[in-house]
Parts: structure tokens; sequence; C-alpha cells
């Protein structure tokens, strides 16, 4: 059996899609790494295309790697980056299986095939308007368990090209998510996320929503922690937010992308919220869940007709919704979207150094709440190398085994990080 070496980018939907892939072929008899230094027989890479940089990337390691597998070596590749490859580009760059936003479930087998049989060249793509089951017993590549329970979005953000690649939006049925996390559960995952391209969506297609989900997932024994992916601000209904305050399992952290504090540049974006909408939200977490809440963001900056102004108000609203940690994004122009036709553009070098303005903030605030917790009690899940995460998504150091839910003393904050005392 061979040694494949996985490597993932991008959202933590595609972590989900490539834990998967790994526990597929560790089941058929395949050792995983993640070490580019081993000597494996077969690569596969869930890609990426967010944005340019993000398809530079996927391009340089696939060259990479073909270079070190050689002409023996199997090279497999699916995503969003990989969607839109042509045959003819995949066969030039070296790919033996090509996989899209669909067929990630016939990647392990066509991998193990090829390991079997010999190289060849296979396009596993599929439509992508179907939902596409693919189930987890236990992470390989974490500790923490992703569950992609929706794929694909209509929102069409004029920046966002990712619903072109990834299609339509599309939910798990709730009966195999349930099953699911129960399974996992059974096999000793401690923390499972939620993931999906457009999350606070799940279930306008099947005749449920996200709300009706997290009061099912709230009855199930064992499940230690729940946590969302990136959910938009206007997806977080009354009735959702009352069903996170109630669920016990829920970790209060939530990832509620702002892009922008402006509400030209946000009605511009087709975000559908302006900025005190999204504050509202803010407001309204901290008052029905706790105002402990980690509210982390994205922030886009240097989008068509962005001026200094627009950017100071990113900058207040970032201040006043009282953000974590926060993503900062300089606008990557994509082909095909609405906002690569604007006019208004933005230079380079304002990009960067308004990129840096706001990371700069963005660690300020982050370093702010996490000081906030020194001197309490945290739960951390020890991830690797004595690390985790407490239960509202702060680094944290402590002594433990993987896996192991401690109880700890905050005695203080460095190097991005708490610093706790092992109280158990």
């Amino acid at each position: 059996m061979g040694l494949v070496y996985i490597h993932v980018f991008g959202c933590r939907s595609s972590l989900c899609e490539g834990e998967f892939i790994a526990g597929s072929l560790q089941s058929l008899g395949h050792e995983i790494t993640e070490d580019l230094t081993q000597d494996f027989n077969a690569a596969v890479v869930v890609t990426c295309s967010v944005t340019q940089e993000a398809d530079r990337k996927c391009r340089s390691l696939v060259r990479k790697l073909r270079r070190i597998l050689g002409n023996d070596g199997i090279l497999a590749v699916c995503g969003c980056w990989s969607e839109s490859l042509s045959v003819e580009k995949a066969r030039e760059l070296g790919i033996d299986i090509l996989g899209g936003s669909k067929g990630k479930n016939l990647m392990p087998s066509a991998v193990n095939d090829m390991l079997c049989h010999g190289r060849d060249f296979a396009d596993i793509r599929k439509s992508l308007s179907q939902w596409e089951e693919i189930e987890i017993s236990a992470p390989v590549m974490h500790t923490r368990s992703f569950m992609k329970i929706q794929d694909g979005c209509n929102h069409f953000c004029t920046y966002c090209i990712i619903p072109f690649l990834r299609g339509k939006p599309v939910s798990r049925p709730e009966k195999n998510i349930l099953s699911e996390i129960n399974r996992l559960i059974d096999n000793g995952t401690k923390e499972i996320i939620f993931t999906g391209i457009h999350l606070g969506i799940y279930g306008h297609d099947i005749n449920t929503n996200l709300a009706e989900l997290i009061k099912q997932v709230s009855k199930i024994d064992g499940l230690k922690r729940l946590r969302l992916g990136s959910i938009e601000p206007f997806c977080l209904s009354d009735d959702l937010i009352n069903a996170l305050a109630e669920c016990e399992s829920f970790c209060h952290h939530l990832h509620i992308p702002l892009q922008s504090g402006d509400d030209g540049i946000l009605s511009s974006m087709r975000r559908g919220y302006n900025a005190r909408e999204f504050l509202n939200v803010c407001y309204k977490l901290r008052e029905k869940i706790s105002d402990k809440i980690h509210i982390s963001s994205d922030i886009l900056v240097g989008f068509p007709g962005e001026s200094d102004d627009a950017f100071k108000n990113t900058l207040s609203v970032m201040k006043e919704a009282g953000m974590g940690r926060v993503h900062v994004f300089p606008y990557s122009e994509r082909p095909g979207t609405l906002a690569a036709e604007m006019n208004g553009k933005i230079s380079h070098q304002v990009k960067i150094s308004r990129t840096s303005e706001a990371i700069s903030l963005g660690r300020k605030l982050y370093g702010d709440y996490a000081e906030s917790f020194i001197g309490s009690e945290a739960e951390i899940l020890i991830e690797r190398d004595n690390r985790g995460y407490t239960r509202h998504y702060i680094e944290a150091e402590c002594y433990g085994k993987n896996n192991d839910i401690l109880k700890a003393e905050v005695k203080s904050f460095d190097d991005g990080r708490l610093k706790c005392l092992c109280r158990d």
C-alpha cells in the first residue's frame, strides 16, 4: 500500500473534505502524511480559488509535487481551483486525477486504483447541482471534526468567484448529520465544527433550517463542543440565536464576515446588510448568548471605490463591534465577477498600507479580548504540542495529551496565545 501526502488549501469546508479523503484512504490501507520530506508515492491537493494568491499557491504546489513524485507517483487535485481547469491544462501540469468542487467522494477509490494498477489520467468531476455525501468516522488530520452540512452559494457578492465554482446551494439531510455526530462521538470526538459555503442558509432546499438542526443536536448526549463555521450576519435570525443560546455544547464563538464597515462599499459588494445592521447582530448576540462571546471576522480592503473615509468606517466598526480575531485580505480581482469591471480601482500600494493598518488593529482587538480572560478558568481542548483552543476559540498553551479537555487557570497572553496552568 502507499504513503499519501495530503495538503488542504482554503476554508473549513475544504478541511472537512480533506479529512474525508484522508480517512477513506486510510481505511483502504494507505498511510497519510502532511510532511513533504517523506517518501510518499501519491499526493492529493484540496485546492482553493478565493483569491489570485490562492490560485498561485495551488499552481505552485502542484508543480512542486510533480517534481517530487517524478514519473511514477500519483498526483491528484480537487476543489475550487481545479474545478475550472481544462483537461489540457491539467495534463500539462502533470495531474493524474482531476477532481473539482464535486467528485471528492470518488477521489479515494481513484487514488487507490492508480496506486494498485498504475498511472493514467482520470477526470472525476461531477455536476455541481446535487448534494455529495461524504462521511467521516473519526478525524485523521485534526483533533476536531469538521462536518460539511451545506455546499454552494447563490448570493453572488460582486467580488466573489466561489458561487461559479461551487454551484447552487444544497443541504445535507438532517438524519445523515445526526447519525454522523453519534458515530464521531462513539469514536472519541470531543468537538464538531459545522461547515458550509453559505452555512446560514442550511436547509432551505430540504424544508428545514439551521436553527432546527441546532435544536436536534442539542438533544444528543456526549457531544462536548459544537462550533459553527463562517456565517453571514443576515442569517443570524432571532430563532437561530435563541437555539444557540439554549445549546449547552455550543462554544461561544461566531465568525461573522464584515468585509467593510462602509455602507456604500457594502452596497457595491452586494453584501445584503449595512454597518448598523451588522453591529445590531453583535449586540444581540452579546445580550442573548454572552457578553464574552468571541466575534471574529473577515475584512476586505481596497475594494473598488473605497475612499480613505470608507476605510476609516471599517476600522470604526471593527472597534465598535468588539471584534477578536480578524482575517484581513486585500481585494483580489477575479475575472468574471461584477467587481472586476468596476471603476475606482485602488492602487497596490494603498491596498497594502490599508491591509497593514487593519491587521494591526485586529491584533490589538484580539489581544484586548484575550487578555480579558486572564485570572479566569478556561476549558482547553488540546490538539497538538500542548496547544489547543478554549471554548471561546482563543489559542492556548497548557500541558496535556492530544484530545484532552482540560480546565486551566489563564495566567497571561503572549505570542498570540493564552498561557495556562492546568488545574486537573
